[in-house]
């Protein structure tokens, strides 16, 4: 005898409330996930519970529509045999089974988490594909937690006894032509709703990924409660994960490199506010200043601001991006990690405790602060944000004012860097911020007023150069007006190059090509150039032996400030890596070297010196290796922060 049910609905209101039943199920699981990691979390109370439950609810609404789209699809569809007893029979064990596979995977980390401090992704597929013994494993597993099964066991039947509580109510058809046309416009609105709920709620831009969990909660370890596992795990599907290395053991691999920074500096720390500004998409082409060899000496370039910048600065004149992209710029800049095969941020890896410039400075007792005119979450900013430790995020919203809109992108770079200046007068010196502009990108536009008074030069893009170069000028006019200008340290740098138009601005290096500078109006010490390599990631470091930080802490980069000539420069290209020291680079695909050039006498890399310098060319694969091992056996273990 078939079961009946307690009450029959509107098949759509059915739905919905199953829907809600799974909600309910997954906020049941990360309660349950939290309560056997309690020790883990040790600065958690009921008001940020409360908060990362709701953060949770995103997450949950992603997966649950991803792994339902069958069954809702099932459900909506515009046809009267939806209503059948066996179609719904059918639908219920889809949904069912289904979901057990979801809950099970949410249940596998109340236990496996403690082993890897993060949500189980992708990577765990081919983690113990070559696993010998995985049945022994899996039994092993099943005997210490035990009660896992049992729990697990008893939710999955009060989620069958639940689901036949509810029965779908079948609906008088009195003109078929008219139902098809309602319920096929009810189809398209449920499947748009789905859509969005399955990006996160998010109508443009990248869908919410799992370091967008940051924005809920306090401390990058939390991030694991706001997630749930197959959320995880669907975000890392065909993100090829990174593979364990061993072309050396621990004390060689130190020798060639270490990431672990420890500062022994002469005197003490000095507390100077840090301020960095990325400007979108400058590349190195665009600085007159850096280019004095190009045309007989006679280029000017498109920033007359920087060039004037320069000569009262620490020029680092042979500087690199460590991407091409604006979303790798901040993790590299700030928390001196670069990005290689993939972005960081998106990363099976973007929930790894991190280090950052923030974190440090912020022990030492500075407000910290970040500051993009993009509209709020462009680029997942404001979450990378909230996992480097800066408390507060400035954009678009905050500005409050959309006349000053650029109907693209975000606030004109003026204004929005004049409010810059002026929010940082509020804040309690010392001071750690950033700004990120916006306003050179597609499509190219500067505000109506300005137009035509810029050169356009040979790219559309050079005239917006030109603009935020004069909103640059005007920011740097209004901060020395300020009682905090001559206790800062400014950093000027690029997110990464973008379209060049010079044949030498058009090989895979100086693709890479950005300007980076540090200006200390307060001290006279800080002036002159640096020709050897430098990079995005260098930064961290060079600004903490900078100001004298005392303590040994984590970063990919190097303190430029010890001017060594082995440091090198390293970024990856469609997963093959540009590898530099000294005067020359060195392509690898991740096999095999392919190339090796000389940047200094071959700038247009014509002659491949690939066999014909032995030592030379060993050396640089060695340390590209040490490199590469030291990167993806700390990002899988998790070890990325001191």
């Amino acid at each position: 005898m078939a079961h009946q049910p307690l009450i029959r609905l509107h098949i759509y209101i059915a739905l919905a409330t199953r829907i809600l039943l799974l909600l309910i199920t997954y906020t049941l699981c990360r309660i349950g996930f939290y309560a056997l990691n309690a020790d883990l979390f040790h600065e958690m109370n009921h008001g940020k519970f409360a908060q990362i439950l709701l953060g949770g609810i995103k997450f949950d609404i992603s997966a649950l529509f991803y792994l339902n789209s069958l069954y809702i699809l099932l459900q909506i569809i515009p046809f009267t045999f939806r209503y059948r007893d066996s179609y719904q029979r059918f639908c219920k064990w889809l949904f069912i089974v289904t979901n057990a596979i979801g809950i099970s995977l949410n249940f596998v980390d109340f236990a496996y988490y403690k082993f890897t401090l993060k949500r189980t992704t992708a990577s765990v597929f081919s983690q113990f594909a070559h696993e010998q013994n995985k049945m022994k494993l899996g039994f092993s597993f099943l005997i210490d937690y035990w009660y896992l099964p049992l729990l697990f066991a008893l939710l999955i039947w009060a989620l069958i006894k639940l689901y036949d509580l509810i029965g779908v109510k079948r609906e008088q058809i009195k003109k078929k032509y008219l139902y098809g046309l309602i319920h096929a416009t009810v189809m398209l609105a449920i499947t748009a709703i789905v859509v969005i709920g399955m990006r996160g709620g998010k109508l443009d831009g990248m869908p919410i990924t799992p370091n967008y969990a940051g924005e809920f909660v306090d401390s990058p370890n939390e991030i694991s409660l706001v997630l749930n596992t197959p959320f995880s795990i669907m975000q890392t599907i065909g993100i090829e994960p990174l593979q364990k290395k061993t072309y050396f053991d621990i004390k060689t691999l130190n020798q060639l490199y270490n990431p672990i920074h420890t500062p022994h500096p002469n005197n003490a720390f000095k507390p100077l506010n840090v301020v960095i500004i990325i400007v979108e998409s400058l590349g190195k082409e665009s600085i007159g200043g850096l280019n004095t060899d190009l045309l007989n000496g006679k280029y000017k370039g498109y920033t007359p601001f920087i060039d004037s910048l320069l000569e009262n600065s620490l020029a680092f004149t042979n500087a690199y991006a460590n991407g091409r992209q604006s979303i790798d710029a901040p993790p590299a800049i700030i928390s001196s990690i670069p990005r290689m095969k993939e972005h960081f941020v998106i990363s099976p890896y973007n929930t790894n405790k991190i280090s950052s410039l923030a974190k440090l400075l912020k022990e030492k007792g500075y407000h910290t602060s970040f500051f993009h005119g993009a509209t709020n979450g462009s680029m997942g900013f404001s979450s990378y944000a909230k996992l480097a430790g800066i408390d507060h995020y400035y954009g678009r919203t905050e500005y409050d004012n959309d006349a000053d809109y650029d109907g693209s992108w975000g606030i004109w770079d003026e204004p929005f860097l004049q409010h810059f200046a002026k929010e940082m007068n509020t804040f309690k010196q010392p001071f750690f911020s950033t700004v990120f502009t916006v306003s050179s990108h597609h499509p190219f536009k500067i505000p109506a007023q300005y137009e035509g008074k810029y050169p356009k030069g040979p790219l559309p893009i050079q005239e917006c150069f030109t603009y935020t170069d004069m909103a640059l000028r005007k920011f740097f006019t209004k901060a020395a007006q300020m009682p905090w200008f001559n206790n800062t340290l400014f950093v000027l740098t690029a997110d990464h190059s973008t379209q060049t138009h010079l044949p030498e601005y058009q090989t895979i290096p100086s693709g890479f090509a950005i300007p980076m500078l540090m200006y200390y109006p307060g001290g006279s010490n800080l002036k002159g150039t640096i020709n050897t390599l430098a990079q995005q990631i260098d930064i961290m470091p060079t600004v903490l032996s900078i100001l004298n930080y005392d303590k040994p802490y984590f970063a990919f980069g190097n303190n430029l400030m010890e001017k060594n000539e082995n440091y090198f420069v390293v970024n990856n290209l469609d997963g093959n890596y540009n590898f530099y020291l000294k005067n020359y680079v060195l392509f690898n695909n991740g096999d095999k070297n392919t190339g090796l050039y000389n940047l200094k006498n071959d700038r247009f890399l014509r002659n491949n010196l690939l066999g014909r310098n032995k030592a030379l060319e060993q050396e640089m694969e060695n340390k590209l290796k040490a490199f590469i091992q030291q990167y993806n056996n700390r990002m899988i273990d998790n070890k990325i922060s001191y």
